[in-house]
């Protein structure tokens, strides 16, 4: 095995021991009272802890409801990059009680974490 792909399997291994360690089903997140909230673009953040997940995105809001959410950045392992896609099931809904992305619960916790922090 060469040096690489030994450091390549031991980053994955820890990922993965890490993620194991964390209550996901205790991290929740919920809309804010958007009625009263402006227009416009708002940045929310999130680094879920004990972990190196991290997520920094913008939301669009117009008239109170969720046009648009744009991950700035994503920090994760590749399998958590599958999370991207709850953004489109946030809009949706217009919730964020949605179902995490199966295999990326930590990336998917973390997205919708930052995008309540982005509307509080």
């Amino acid at each position: 095995m060469t040096l690489r792909r030994f450091l390549i399997m031991t980053v994955v291994l820890l990922l993965l021991g890490v993620s194991c360690a964390v209550n996901f089903a205790a991290i929740q997140a919920e809309m804010p009272e958007l009625s009263r909230k402006a227009d416009g673009t708002y940045r929310g953040e999130y680094a879920l802890s004990g972990t190196p997940v991290k997520v920094t995105l913008d939301v669009r809001l117009q008239d109170a409801k969720v046009t648009g959410i744009e991950l700035v950045k994503h920090v994760c392992s590749p399998i958590g990059k599958k999370a991207e896609k709850i953004t489109e099931r946030i809009i949706e809904q217009q919730s964020l009680q949605v179902d995490a992305v199966s295999g990326a619960t930590g990336s998917s916790k973390a997205i919708l974490k930052a995008v309540e922090a982005a509307l509080k």
